[in-house]
């Protein structure tokens, strides 16, 4: 055995550039796979052992008080679908507003409960104690995260009680964001029930659905405010990492075919070219398992050492977006499990020990004295027959040589024809992810040259967003709402103007407390509608996609908001193309129901084309000091940039793989045809006729590549795009599927002939400068 190690060892070394070659499209496949996998197996692990732990429920439901009693709640929990359920517990929306900013949230929503534990959404108290007395409050916090509050400090209610920070808890479901004990909860006016439920049997969308329908059968139609399924909290907590899993999914089975297609070509050209190596081997004893063992732990050991530096740096990879994605809900328990990494460590080594076998076999089988013939022997070439028809087309000489080329190895030509498809696959679905996601940027956050926005003056105890500069002392409001609106028509340049409010509000029923911007004047400026129409009335809202598929809901469904105590029902009218979960986009007049008072945070102004803007601001804010004109934002999101970076780095990669396994298919026929090369540069052929003809058998498969990767990449694309935009909770925009065009695909399909021609020239060059003498020395 040390003898064959030995040789291996030689081998290795004296094929340097293929040993490099497996081990980069080795690591690179594998840290790939390890990533892809370590993120689908592990994106929703540490919810479900939490869920599982603390009995979380499968549904939080929340009841209108004033339409069904707490008796008609607690009969629900009798319906064989549910196996266990908590409550009724008494719920309210607390305004915290005024407790000087120490609380980051302008509410709370608040249920009286009188211990932690219990049959379903045990609660992990996990610093202070448990309200037990009225003037006592628990805090919803993620363990291990402070929040701005501290044990012992106070939340003063507008005309109510104060009540003291005794303990944070958590809860896996996050069914409340405060618990106090059932008498301080009669004291605080509740206006909602909840009820928590698991149900026998939960594990899709439809169970729970079913389990809804069953629990609220027989209460009044309007008696139901709002429900959350655990499913629904799943998925939003894994979307941060699941939007990456198809893609990587993906460039992972590409680079694995890569790897594999590269190490056959590597394996067939070393036995093809080591012919007379392999006779001698037998000749001085070496059994035919021996032999065949030598190739195989010739690429086996590049392989092992690129499969432990991907499994490594596909686990560091892998880390960062795990803990980013579950840091929202307090897990420190996220890494790649286990088996995916032994998986990698085991399975790659063994499918390039798969690749390379069957040429192994074929060195096993050949006998001492056939192999050494078929190494010195002279060879005429398999594509001596399509060569003398080439001879006949009208082309350069040179360049029919080169078409003929590929038939004399139609094995190898085919391993390398594989590799060019899917190079230029990749580079196509590369391509293409990387539009899908600048299409779904510029569509959310749009970057217009015709319009400006305008922070509205300052009001009350200051303005609601931000300033330009907050070192800037505010400037009070010299104008009304109304005549700010008018003051922005009037100044010459206005085209349209569209006042916005926005107002936190708390959707009951649901965790979310999430931003109403309401829109005043033309609504046209308002954000891009997917389906439905732009909300007409106090009772209509638009939201989101993200939004809508998180809450389980479809257009024509209804949610309820809540907000300074007042609720309204509201009939989900439109989708739209915004990113943020937490907005809802509505009229105007349901602002002013829930809050008559309030004034415009901001205005939009487009302009009229050729006005001049700078002209136009500057008038208003002469009219009105305390307007001013808020930048563009501009800015990718991290997710983007992870992603365009990830598809470059991948597809530039994979392409100069593919290219060096063209490289290598040249090497391989400049060294098996160097006594045809000599021969045709003795009659007269020049060196760069030489070059063109080897580049030119590279670029034929290159033409060939182009025209059956580009629609496998395309193809490609219209499976991934969906499913990473699913992942991410949104709709299936068209505008991010369809994102190629006859132009792009015609430089699309040349991409085969740069990887082909990128490949070939420096071989081929080196192959065309061999002088003569050296080339027929040994014939």
């Amino acid at each position: 055995m040390k003898a064959v190690w030995r040789v291996a060892r030689a081998a290795v070394r004296r094929r340097r550039l293929q040993t490099i070659v497996i081990g980069v499209v080795v690591l690179v496949s594998t840290a790939t796979i390890v990533l892809a996998l370590g993120l689908l197996t592990t994106a929703s692990a540490p919810f479900d052992r939490a869920h599982a732990q603390q009995s979380g429920p499968h549904l939080v439901t929340a009841f209108d008080r004033a339409a069904v009693s707490d008796a008609q709640v607690s009969g629900t929990a009798d319906q064989p679908v549910v196996s266990a359920a908590a409550g009724p517990f008494a719920q309210a929306t607390l305004d915290i507003t005024g407790n000087g900013g120490q609380e980051m949230r302008p509410s709370l929503t608040t249920v009286g409960r009188a211990e932690p534990g219990g049959p379903v959404d045990r609660l992990n108290v996990w610093q202070g104690r448990w309200a037990t007395a009225e003037g006592e409050i628990v805090l919803g916090y993620i363990p291990g995260r402070p929040g701005p509050m501290q044990v012992g400090d106070r939340i003063s209610l507008p005309d109510g009680p104060t009540l003291t920070v005794v303990g944070f808890a958590y809860s896996v479901s996050r069914s409340a964001e405060a618990w106090v004990t059932p008498e301080q909860m009669a004291d605080l006016a509740p206006t909602t029930t909840q009820m928590l439920y698991r149900f026998t049997n939960a594990a899709t969308s439809a169970d729970i659905a079913a389990g809804k329908a069953a629990v609220t059968e027989g209460l009044p139609g309007k008696a139901l405010l709002g429900a959350e399924s655990y499913l629904a909290l799943k998925q939003d907590i894994a979307s941060e990492s699941a939007v990456y899993i198809p893609f990587l999914i993906v460039f992972g089975v590409l680079g694995v075919a890569v790897a594999v297609l590269i190490v056959a070509n590597v394996i067939g050209g070393a036995v093809v070219a080591g012919y007379r190596n392999i006779g001698m081997l037998k000749a001085l004893g070496f059994t035919p398992n021996q032999v065949m063992t030598v190739y195989l732990v010739m690429v086996t050991v590049p392989s092992v050492i690129g499969c432990v530096l991907g499994t490594v740096l596909g686990n560091v990879v892998a880390q960062p977006l795990l803990t980013e994605a579950f840091e929202s809900y307090g897990s420190s328990d996220v890494s790649v499990d286990l088996w995916v990494s032994v998986l990698a460590l085991l399975g790659m080594p063994a499918v390039v020990a798969l690749a390379a076998l069957m040429s192994a076999l074929r060195a096993r089988g050949l006998s001492a004295a056939e192999a050494i013939s078929a190494g010195s022997a002279p060879r005429t070439g398999r594509a001596l027959r399509i060569q003398r028809w080439l001879g006949g087309v009208r082309l350069p000489r040179s360049v029919s040589l080169g078409l003929g080329v590929p038939f004399a190895r139609p094995a190898r030509s085919g391993l390398t024809l594989a590799a060019v498809v899917l190079g230029v696959m990749t580079v196509t679905l590369a391509i293409g992810v990387m539009l899908s996601v600048t299409a779904y940027r510029d569509a959310v956050d749009p970057d217009y040259t015709d319009r400006v926005e305008l922070l509205a003056p300052m009001v009350g105890d200051g303005p609601r967003r931000a300033p330009v500069d907050p070192t800037e002392p505010a400037v009070a409001p010299t104008l009304t709402d109304e005549e700010d609106e008018a003051l922005l028509r009037s100044t010459p340049g206005a085209a349209r103007v569209a006042a916005i409010a926005e107002q936190p509000v708390h959707v009951v029923g649901s965790r979310e407390v999430v931003a109403l911007r309401a829109y005043r004047g033309d609504a046209q400026l308002g954000p891009r509608l997917d389906v439905g129409h732009w909300p007409t009335g106090p009772n209509e809202v638009a939201v989101p996609s993200r939004f809508l598929n998180g809450q389980g809901l479809a257009v024509g469904d209804s949610i309820t908001i809540e907000h300074d105590g007042t609720r309204v029902r509201l009939e989900i009218v439109a989708v739209t193309v915004t990113n943020p979960a937490g907005e809802l986009f509505a009229d105007w007049s349901l602002i002013d129901r829930l809050a008559p008072d309030v004034r415009a945070n901001s205005y939009l102004v487009q302009f009229e084309q050729g006005a001049d803007q700078r002209e136009y601001i500057d008038a208003v804010e002469a009219a009105e000091p305390g307007l001013e004109a808020l930048p563009q934002a501009g800015g990718s999101s991290s997710q983007a940039v992870v992603l365009i970076s990830s598809a470059t780095i991948l597809t530039i990669v994979l392409g100069a793989v593919a290219a060096l396994g063209v490289f290598n298919t040249v090497v391989l026929n400049a060294r098996e045809r160097r006594r045809d090369l000599g021969m045709l540069k003795s009659i007269g052929m020049t060196p760069r006729q030489v070059t063109v003809m080897m580049v030119t058998s590279m670029g034929a498969l290159g033409v060939v590549g182009g025209l059956l990767g580009v629609p496998l990449g395309v193809a490609a694309h219209q499976v991934i795009a969906p499913a990473m935009m699913r992942a991410a909770q949104s709709n299936v925009f068209g505008f991010v599927v369809d994102v190629y065009h006859v132009p792009l695909l015609v430089l699309l399909g040349l991409a085969g002939v740069v990887i082909a021609v990128l490949g070939a020239v420096i071989p081929a060059r080196s192959a065309a400068r061999v002088p003569i003498a050296t080339v027929l020395h040994n014939e």
